[in-house]
Parts: C-alpha cells; sequence; structure tokens
C-alpha cells in the first residue's frame, strides 16, 4: 500500500536487531481495541507522488472530525498547502476548522510538521500499549513492506512514532523486528490475529521462526491467545496484512472475508483458500467466525477489484470503509457493518486511487487510544 516515491535503500539496509520490548516483571499489558473510546485519529498527508488520494481522504478526515480530533503530519510546506485545499475543496470543511478551528461539533484539526515518505500511517505508525494502565508508544521496525512495492523511501517512515511519542510527550520503545501494524488485530483483551506470511517473510525478518512470533506478541502485548493466519491473496503486495483478511467486531466475533459467485476471486480457488483457511484458525482458537462475501467485482483502470469492505475504521461513534462505487454491494456492506457496529454512523467512502494503490482507509490512519 504505497505509491512509489523514488529510489530507497532496501537491500543494503542492516537486517533488524529482533529486539522486543522490555517490561517490569508482572507488569500488566494490554492492547486497546480499536471501537474503544479514541483520543484521535492520526494521518500522514501524500506527498506529491501520491496526491490522488486527497479527494478520498479529504472526505475521510471532514467525516472523522465531526467525531473526534484528527492530527495531520505533513511532510513541507507545499504539502500542507495542498492538503488544506483539498479539505475546503474537496472535503467541504469550512477553512477556519481546516486550519484548526474547532468544528461546529467541538473537535480539531491539528497539523504537525514531520517528515514522511508515504500516506499510510497505519503500517509505520505508532502501536498504543497500555502497560500497568500508563499508555506508551511502540516503533516496530519499518522498511517499506520488505521491498514488495519495489525500492522505495521509507527511513522517514521509521521515524515517525518517534515524532508522535514526543508530540504526545509519551515514551516510545522500539522494537527490533520488521511488522507493519495494518497486519495486527486486537480484541483489547488477550488475543491478536497476524499473517505469519508477513512476519514470517525473509526479506523482513530473516530467519524469523512462528514460535518467535509468537513470543514476540506474548511479549509485546502481553496477549494469551496468537492466532497465526497463513497465505498471500492474489496481486496483495503486502503479502497479506490481516485488515485484508480477518477483523474483530468484539472480543469473541470475527469477520473473514469469503469469495463468492459474483466477485472476481472464484469460490474454491487460491485466495478463498486462504479465507477458509483462516476462518478454520480463528474458529479452532475459539472465536465465532462470520463470513463477509465479496458480492462484485468492479473493473478500475488497468485492474479488476473485488467488493472487499474488510478494511473499515471504526472510531468515535463511527464507522468508514472503503467504497467501490457499485450501488449494490456499497448498500450491503454499509448494512452489515451496522449490524456489527450498533449505535455507530456507517460511512462508504470511494477511494478506488487509494485500493490501486494497495490499501483503503484503515492503511491510511492510525487511531490514538483515549487513556489517561
Amino acid at each position: 500500500m504505497v505509491a512509489l516515491l523514488g529510489a530507497g535503500c532496501v537491500a543494503t539496509d542492516p537486517a533488524p536487531s529482533g529486539e522486543l520490548p522490555t517490561y517490569p516483571a508482572g507488569a500488566m499489558l494490554r492492547v486497546p481495541a480499536e471501537w474503544e473510546p479514541q483520543e484521535a485519529i492520526w494521518l500522514q498527508w501524500p506527498r506529491a507522488a501520491e496526491r490522488s488520494y486527497e479527494p478520498a481522504l479529504a472526505r475521510v478526515v471532514a467525516t472523522i472530525v465531526r467525531y473526534e480530533d484528527v492530527h495531520v503530519l505533513v511532510h513541507d510546506a507545499s504539502t500542507r498547502r495542498s492538503a488544506l485545499a483539498a479539505l475546503t475543496e474537496i472535503g467541504g470543511l469550512d477553512a477556519d476548522v481546516a486550519t484548526g478551528a474547532a468544528s461546529p461539533e467541538g473537535f480539531t484539526i491539528t497539523w504537525h510538521d514531520v517528515p514522511n515518505d508515504n500516506a499510510w500511517m497505519r503500517d509505520n505508525g505508532p502501536r498504543y500499549v497500555l502497560v500497568d494502565g500508563a499508555l506508551r508508544l511502540q516503533n516496530w521496525a519499518f522498511d517499506a513492506w520488505g521491498g514488495g512495492f519495489g525500492r522505495v523511501p521509507f527511513r522517514q517512515d521509521d521515524a515517525v512514532p518517534n515524532a508522535v511519542g514526543e508530540i504526545l510527550g509519551l515514551p516510545v520503545d522500539p522494537v527490533g523486528v520488521v511488522h507493519e501494524r495494518g497486519d495486527l488485530e486486537f480484541n483489547g483483551e488477550d488475543a491478536v490475529l497476524l499473517n505469519w506470511s508477513v512476519i514470517g517473510d525473509p526479506a523482513r525478518n530473516p530467519g524469523m521462526t512462528r514460535e518467535r512470533a509468537i513470543q514476540a506478541m506474548q511479549t509485546s502485548f502481553g496477549v494469551e491467545r496468537v492466532v497465526l493466519l497463513e497465505g498471500v491473496p492474489m496481486g496483495d503486495a503486502t503479502r497479506g496484512h490481516v485488515d485484508g483478511i480477518a477483523r474483530f467486531v468484539d472480543a469473541d466475533t470475527v469477520v473473514v472475508a469469503d469469495c463468492s459467485q459474483g466477485s472476481h476471486c472464484a469460490p474454491g480457488g487460491p485466495d478463498d483458500r486462504v479465507y477458509d483457511d483462516a476462518a478454520a484458525r480463528i474458529a479452532a482458537a475459539g472465536f465465532e467466525v462470520v463470513r463477509f462475501p465479496f458480492l462484485a467485482a468492479v473493473p478500475y483502470r488497468d485492474a479488476v477489484f473485488d467488493t472487499d469492505y474488510m478494511n473499515w475504521l471504526v472510531g468515535n461513534g463511527f464507522v468508514i470503509t472503503v467504497g467501490f462505487g457499485h450501488a449494490e454491494a456499497d448498500r450491503d456492506a454499509e448494512a452489515r457493518l451496522r449490524e456489527w457496529f450498533p449505535g455507530r454512523d456507517v460511512y462508504v467512502i470511494e477511494m478506488l486511487e487509494s485500493w490501486y494503490a494497495g490499501g483503503g482507509v484503515h492503511c491510511h490512519t492510525n487511531d490514538q487510544p483515549r487513556w489517561p
């Protein structure tokens, strides 16, 4: 989920250290679920090479600021000017709200001059963890998806969690394992879902073992159940981020993608086997599994996309998911999300340009829990 921004350094970078955070013996660790109260949503605004994402992100930000605060990292003055223009012209925000005044609902957009390389803050941004009730950040190593999108720069992205920690005045714990945050799905209690095909990718973590991956999850997050999925859907250059395969909707229920007769991926085909295997592993771990079928296939530019709405974002009182411009499928997705997240407003925002680059609204955003 990245646009090519220029030459970078992937192959010549040193291997990750493998070091894990150390916390006091007996410390209680917990990662809040995405549906728990949030302080804010963070984004990295797209730079010139990713400018085509701006219309969708403008609508996303204009929606979020009705419900909670938004923080936007901008690489330079030109990026900020472009962002402000998009928010007012496309997002429909009042110019004062776009520049920091409170929205009619009482929430604000705060701008931060923080150098960054891409607009996919879910993956390189911080992971928030409660340690004995105190909020801390973790900075897992980031190397631009193990080179899955080519040789793209990532050094500034890798440093973003440190910048966020400084802004918030919170401690940041470095983690010497390469792992994008889009491949972490928590239930807020005792479990995490992730894809072995991502964390075990030799281009990310040479020599990683399943046992070591499980240890990393338990040591870093305090979870008991670590559900390792496996498999890469066709064309997924992330190697199968879990936020496109399986998502918690409550502490005990997981929604898993599913191919259908109307989708581009065939029932019983390679992608469907990835999703069916994920559903089986999750059920074996003791969770209720609900399937979310791809109802249609949508042509866009030189590609055909299944109507895959799994990449949703949950916030304070709302859910936003990717829209595909297919009225029937979009309506079905909205109805399902209303059922799974009762009491929240649901928005389906067309963002095929982002999807063409490899991700959706969840990939672009990074949620900060509300915690003393």
